[in-house]
């Protein structure tokens, strides 16, 4: 017998909370999961199944893919959210919780991973340079674009910092248990936010590190929406959608062209897996460009070149014979 849905979904609450105290699970983290079970029993009221079985499991992976449109990436994760919750559900005793299907579900395979998108130096030069120093709320802005991008810390960590996370005597920005390294351009550029951080509203009353104009904790919404209109200010052209994540992807991208280990970049990007840091792992075009140089064949043909060893004669134009 399988689990009925009523007490399938009424432990979400108290699992969101178990996550949040003893996992330390994020905002972000604690959001996503709560849009996946509630995305999850939606489908399963609109499908009007009364038990939790693998059929409807199925079911929910056939709506995601062909209805939602969700990439193999997507359904996993959202599978993987529905085993974590079965697994609390389990530990709670539900009635027939051991018979919950989503162990067996297989992975989707995802194919290659695309090196995520990241902008050229030039590209995020150009994008800085069209923010506004000369206010504090621009200053505001650089500061916090400049720590994505520099840390490559995500939205919603820069969203939580406070004014203790940051120990200027150590030059260093401290974040759960990792603790990261300000550069000298990174010092002066926070410097420069602090000293002007009193001219925001309720600025001595608030423990947060970046405020609205009100003197509240500057939203993540807020961060994005002024991040769209610097990238329409700046006439940013790539093929792909630039957003704040971008900035991390940016970060971990040129980190790997500098030859930084994989090792390195997977404790700056806080992943706890490599698997999550393998997509930034590849060689750079300049990379590609001098190992093909290092060819023996390539290397013997450039040398007739240069000593004009080589005549190289091009087929004329085609002209038919009379």
């Amino acid at each position: 017998m399988a689990v009925k849905a009523k007490d399938f979904f009424e432990h979400v609450d108290s699992f969101m909370d178990y996550r949040k105290t003893v996992y330390e699970v994020s905002d972000q983290t604690i959001k996503s999961n709560r849009a996946d079970l509630k995305l999850f029993e939606e489908f399963i009221h609109k499908s009007s199944y009364d038990q939790i079985g693998g059929p409807s499991v199925m079911d929910f992976q056939y709506y995601l893919k062909t209805e939602r449109m969700n990439s193999g990436k997507s359904i996993n994760r959202k599978i993987y959210t529905l085993r974590s919750y079965s697994h609390f559900v389990r530990l709670k005793e539900v009635p027939r919780s051991d018979n919950l299907p989503f162990y067996d579900v297989l992975k989707i395979r995802e194919g290659y991973r695309n090196r995520p998108d990241a902008l050229t130096s030039k590209q995020l030069k150009g994008l800085f340079d069209n923010i506004d120093r000369d206010t504090c709320i621009g200053i505001r802005d650089y500061a916090l674009y400049a720590l994505m991008y520099l840390t490559g810390l995500r939205v919603g960590e820069v969203h939580a910092l406070n004014i203790d996370s940051i120990d200027l005597k150590k030059k260093s920005l401290h974040k759960k248990i990792r603790v990261l390294h300000l550069t000298e351009e990174l010092f002066q550029v926070i410097s420069e936010y602090l000293a002007v951080r009193s001219c925001f509203h309720n600025s001595s009353k608030t423990k947060a590190l970046f405020l609205s104009k009100k003197g509240n904790r500057l939203a993540i919404r807020t961060m994005e929406d002024n991040f769209k209109k610097l990238v329409k200010k700046s006439g940013l052209k790539v093929r792909f959608n630039v957003t704040c994540h971008t900035l991390r992807h940016t970060f971990a991208s040129h980190l790997n062209d500098k030859g930084v280990g994989m090792l390195v970049i997977q404790s700056l990007m806080g992943h706890t897996s490599s698997r999550s840091t393998e997509p930034y792992i590849h060689p750079s075009y300049k990379s590609i460009k001098d190992a093909m140089e290092r060819l023996p064949g390539v290397i013997f043909m450039n040398n007739l070149i240069k000593k004009r060893g080589l005549n190289l004669s091009f087929q004329g134009r085609y002209r038919k014979r009379e």
